[in-house]
């Protein structure tokens, strides 16, 4: 906005400029113009008029001639002066207007180095800006009724069954205790699946609306990371999966929000877990690598394509069903994009690397050393 409005300060004053040194320049060649004509009037007039009595009407002939010559060659030349940028004006004019009227991908075809030309790519940039805006407002649309969407689909599941073994029980329509139990079980664990929804849910939309309160503190990511690998392992090995361990035992140490990175990590390693082949192995890498903590998990999968993987990290994305593992319960698609956001909050950054159904998920995340403070609040390490 600034920039445009500079150029509009500039594009007047131009303006302005040009208006009074085409009516100088227009003055001055009408003076000279006249001037010659006079000269040239004063050699033929005598020549037609040579009674004395009409030497009145020779002086009033020869003023008026020269008023009118001295006229004729101001306006005509004013008007070639002018009529270029007269057009450039008419042709700002016509595409502020056609923007004005909702035609946001006209550009004013107006090039040039001068002022007016600078206006004009001034207004394109506007539109482009604006073009942008819209469009940004068209995906918030979209996202609003695809959030709705999928937690609608994603919760009605779920609850479908949960109901459905409510019934079950109520009508005691089971045929012994071990049933019963079963029915319990299997409604606890959609329960489960319910909460993990609704807390993967509350945990985007406080991280995308800026409402995240970090607690930072330093902490050793071996430790942290040997932790969550042990609560994991048993999960893993219901599934017929092995997880390897590569890092040295020496301490990495990083400033960090414990809670939200573990969270990071585990939907990493929940990742892993849905899309490995099985049997198979999972491997967790951490290592140092400049003034950079560098954490990867490593798996075996079907192979995406590229269009695929630029998807893995956007909201609501989830894999075709043939990527699945069809004994671990989808989620909403909120388990890596919740990720790169945790990730963005702590000043690092998360990716992916894919080589013929080779998957390595990374996290680097800076060392203690190399962080002094967050969002304006200072802390010494």
């Amino acid at each position: 906005m600034n920039r445009d409005f500079l150029s509009l300060l500039n594009w007047k004053k131009s303006i302005r400029l040009r208006l009074l040194g085409s009516l100088l320049f227009s003055l001055v060649a009408a003076f000279f113009g006249t001037s010659l004509i006079n000269d040239f009037l004063n050699f033929i007039l005598p020549q037609i008029i040579v009674m004395k009595s009409e030497s009145e009407a020779l002086s009033f002939a020869n003023a008026a001639l020269s008023f009118l010559s001295f006229l004729f060659f101001f306006l005509l030349i004013f008007f070639f002066l002018m009529r270029p940028i007269v057009r450039k004006v008419r042709t700002l004019a016509d595409g502020l207007m056609a923007i004005a009227n909702g035609d946001l991908n006209y550009r004013v075809p107006l090039p040039g180095q001068d002022e007016l030309g600078e206006v004009a790519q001034n207004i394109n940039y506007m539109a482009e800006q604006l073009q942008s805006m819209m469009k940004r407002e068209r995906q918030i649309e979209t996202s609003k009724m695809e959030l709705i969407t999928h937690v609608s689909h994603d919760l009605r599941t779920p609850l479908t069954s949960i109901i459905g073994y409510l019934n079950l029980l109520k009508n005691d329509d089971y045929q012994d205790l071990d049933e019963h139990k079963r029915y319990i079980h299997n409604a606890f664990n959609k329960t489960q699946q319910m909460k993990k929804l609704i807390d993967d849910l509350f945990e985007y939309t406080r991280l995308t609306s800026g409402d995240a309160n970090l607690s930072f503190q330093v902490i050793d990511l071996n430790s942290l990371l040997e932790q969550i690998i042990i609560e994991f392992e048993p999960i893993a090995q219901e599934l017929s999966l092995a997880i390897r361990k590569d890092w040295e035992q020496q301490s990495l140490f990083a400033h960090v929000d414990v809670e939200r990175l573990v969270r990071a990590i585990d939907n990493l390693l929940m990742n892993a877990l849905k899309f490995s082949l099985k049997p198979g192995e999972i491997t967790v890498r951490l290592a140092e690598r400049d003034h950079l903590v560098v954490l990867a998990v490593e798996n075996w999968g079907s192979p995406i394509t590229k269009e695929q993987e630029k998807l893995l990290f956007e909201r609501f994305y989830k894999a075709e069903p043939s990527r699945r593992d069809r004994d671990v319960p989808s989620g909403a698609g909120l388990g890596l994009s919740i990720a790169n956001y945790i990730v963005e909050l702590h000043g690092g950054r998360i990716g992916l690397k894919h080589a013929n159904g080779h998957f390595t998920f990374f996290i680097e995340l800076p060392k203690a050393e190399q962080i002094t403070k967050y969002k304006g609040s200072e802390e010494l390490i």
